[in-house]
């Protein structure tokens, strides 16, 4: 069963039928042939930016919107043998990476013989030791790849810098960026790039339009052509960092003294006034906080996503908040006026919820707005708990072996039951001691 909902530029490609070009208010999308576009799986991701949308479902299939002037378009499954873990969208580079660690990539910095095929890019690697992928991320005209080895290998567009070099223009091959690395974070409309050490010590580089690489004042509008170290970053662990076109958005988690509550997530943001939500009619060149009672007191923040100029956030008890840019109603407002200040986006009843951490969403470049249910699949046990992980909510979660053996882990996000997963409690106990858990699980009798 799937949940997505649309509001914005409902062209190249028209996502809902006998609608405007501007779609003000979330509205249902669906898929309009069950059988052709894997209506009956359900959704793990959406990705949408300049050049396609591509929506990935939880049996590793994916199909493909391309942002052509066609009313009678239909979506194209992507062929590519492996299940599908991800996919992430630039301008003009589509990326996708397989539940084996492998990238499959297309775009005219890609491969410019045929801009529209796939290719393995991973495999173009030099050292064959570090061809193991396990995440991705487009920039507008770049990918960065993060291999099981914590390094970063960066493939496209550096005209900017945003591969971190200050002699090369492009490449079709992956070079090496940096080492020790364990996040990656750029935006579908952005050029410039962070990336976060092992040491939680973080460094940036490509376009610093508007200061959005939060480097002060001295270093604005300045094309930064090599990893630089940011400075001055506010305290507490960084779960996310979102790039748009001029300006940037940071999630910081604080830490709490009190175990038994929330760890509090703060925004900061740097860049353009007109598109980073403080509501001052100045820019600002460095992490400052957003502030908003929308999002503060006894709310939490557990996602935010920014594209172009607009800015969602999704937080813990059910709100969706917008700022920014709203020309073709991507704000879910209802209006096509811009916002300046944070603001909660009306939405229809939603089907699942009571499971509102379930839900994601995402700003599309062009315009383009989602919000969409994804449950954890559990297909790939690790990967789905190390997310749950990360939210850090203090529900309880449950897990029903084959032999009916009821196991219970505290702080996670959602209460599951799990029926025929082989050797769950030794897995569990495995991740959770590797999260360094202070509450270990437990075993109800």
């Amino acid at each position: 069963m799937n949940e997505v909902l649309f509001f914005g530029w409902n062209k190249y490609p028209i996502f809902i039928k006998n609608k405007p070009d501007k779609i003000t208010k979330p509205i249902q999308f669906k898929f309009e042939n069950e059988n052709e576009n894997e209506n009956e799986k359900q959704i793990k991701q959406i990705s949408s930016s300049n050049v396609s949308t591509i929506f990935l479902f939880k049996n590793g299939k994916a199909i493909e919107y391309l942002n052509e002037n066609d009313s009678k378009q239909k979506p194209e499954k992507i062929q590519i043998e492996e299940n599908i873990q991800k996919v992430t969208i630039g301008d003009e580079n589509v990326a996708i990476l397989t539940i084996k660690g492998n990238v499959f990539a297309k775009g005219k910095d890609i491969n410019q013989d045929n801009p529209k095929k796939f290719i393995n890019i991973s495999s173009l690697i030099e050292d064959t030791n570090d061809r193991i992928i396990q995440d991705i991320v487009s920039g507008w005209d770049a990918t960065y790849l993060l291999t099981s080895n914590q390094n970063v290998y960066g493939i496209g567009a550096n005209y900017h810098g945003q591969l971190g070099s200050e002699t090369l223009e492009k490449t079709q091959k992956p070079i090496l960026m940096m080492k020790n690395v364990s996040k990656i974070f750029s935006g579908n409309c952005s050029t410039c790039v962070f990336l976060l050490n092992l040491n939680q010590e973080l460094f940036g580089c490509g376009a610093n339009f508007s200061g959005i690489l939060g480097l002060g004042e001295s270093k604005k509008e300045e094309a930064i052509q090599k990893l630089t170290k940011i400075q001055n970053i506010p305290k507490g662990k960084i779960i996310d960092i979102q790039c748009g076109n001029y300006h940037s958005i940071m999630l910081i988690e604080n830490e709490n003294e009190n175990e038994n509550e929330n760890p509090k997530r703060k925004l900061y943001s740097c860049g353009d006034y007109h598109w980073n939500g403080f509501g001052k009619n100045e820019n600002t060149y460095e992490f400052t906080e957003i502030k908003s009672s929308l999002f503060e007191n006894d709310d939490n923040i557990l996602e935010i996503s920014v594209a172009y100029k607009h800015t969602l956030i999704l937080t813990s008890k059910g709100k969706i908040i917008g700022f920014g840019l709203n020309d073709y109603g991507e704000l879910g407002t209802g209006n096509t006026e811009d916002q300046l200040i944070p603001i909660q986006i009306e939405l229809p009843k939603l089907r699942f919820n009571e499971n509102i951490s379930n839900y994601h969403v995402l700003c599309g470049a062009f315009h383009k707005s989602f919000i969409y249910y994804s449950s954890p699949s559990f297909s790939n046990l690790e990967e789905d708990l190390i997310k749950l992980f990360e939210r850090k909510e203090f529900c309880d979660i449950s897990f029903k072996t084959e032999n009916g053996e009821i196991i219970e882990a505290h702080k996670l996000i959602l209460k599951y039951r799990l029926k025929d997963y082989e050797n769950q409690i030794e897995k569990l106990q495995e991740i959770i001691s590797k999260n360094q858990l202070k509450n270990p699980i437990k075993y109800l009798k």
